[in-house]
């Protein structure tokens, strides 16, 4: 390898860059307000930069409250529950829904299999945006599974077909082994791996660059489930794994000449960012 690889696969995944490009389009419009129901992504200086155009951030607690009623409000790549697209959708906004492809999947999914009267099982954060909204899609039972340890929530769904689901953006090893321990408990499963590629790919790339690097960066926000992730695969491999959120996170990192430095990016890191690491590690470096 170089002695700095950025991984092929960093940076912003195609459903994240969908729904930031469109946010950007609105604002170039200038045809009144605009909003993002939550943070667009998981990336600080996004957002930022978002609120300086004008672009403002609808939550749960705004419909409690009341929704605007004019205006345009992006839906993020996370997708949202049934409840909340409704509510969106009859408060007179414009909706434009840039849900990931691969999430609008899913909801389709456990929405058709819990009409069929399956509990649904979902392995992922039960604190993440995603899950909280496959699960406003279920018309019925459903468990979220983390970890083994959740297993036993199952209990009171034996003897009936479970239809197991992942979050996009869960540890493709982890989702195997809890499948596994889910069957070895001789629970009846239809389990659909809706882990999407980009994905496998991400963490799959990630895990054999820091097989190869002396020193792991990984860019991208801590409040994003996917880098976490990168970090933990990174960090397993090599024990010189660094979260980089900004360039200032890379003043503690010591390079050598010699130093083989792998660089990976969560799917919210946009590629400015991860070219300026790039950067600084080079000129730190020769």
């Amino acid at each position: 390898m170089d002695k700095v690889t950025v991984a092929r696969t960093a940076g912003f995944c195609f459903g994240v860059k969908r729904a930031v490009n469109l946010v950007y389009e609105e604002t170039e419009k200038g045809s009144g307000p605009i909003y993002t129901w939550g943070p667009i992504i998981h990336n600080e200086q996004v957002v930022s930069d978002l609120s300086q155009r004008g672009v403002g951030i609808l939550t749960e607690e705004d419909i409690e409250k009341g929704l605007p009623s004019q205006g345009t409000v992006i839906i993020r790549s996370h997708g949202v529950s049934k409840a909340c697209l409704e509510a969106l959708s009859k408060s007179g906004m414009t909706v434009r829904d840039a849900t990931c492809p691969f999430v609008a999947k899913i909801h389709d999914i456990v929405r058709e299999h819990s009409l069929m009267g399956e509990p649904i099982v979902i392995i992922g954060n039960p604190r993440h945006p995603e899950v909280e909204g496959i699960r406003g899609w279920v018309e019925g039972e459903c468990r979220v599974i983390s970890g083994e340890e959740d297993i036993d929530s199952l209990r009171t769904l034996e003897n009936r077909r479970l239809c197991v689901v992942s979050q996009t953006t869960f540890n493709h090893e982890k989702f195997l082994k809890l499948v596994e321990k889910i069957k070895s408990l001789r629970y009846d499963t239809i389990v659909l791996n809706t882990i999407c590629n980009a994905t496998k790919e991400r963490q799959s790339e990630a895990e054999t660059l820091s097989e190869q690097s002396d020193i792991m960066l990984v860019v991208g926000s801590r409040s994003s489930s996917n880098t976490q992730k990168l970090y933990d695969i990174c960090k397993a491999h090599c024990d010189d794994t660094y979260y980089i959120q900004t360039l200032g996170d890379l003043v503690t990192v010591h390079f050598c000449s010699d130093s083989r430095v792998g660089i990976t990016a969560g799917a919210s890191a946009p590629n400015n960012i991860i070219q300026e690491v790039f950067s600084y590690v080079r000129r730190s470096k020769f």
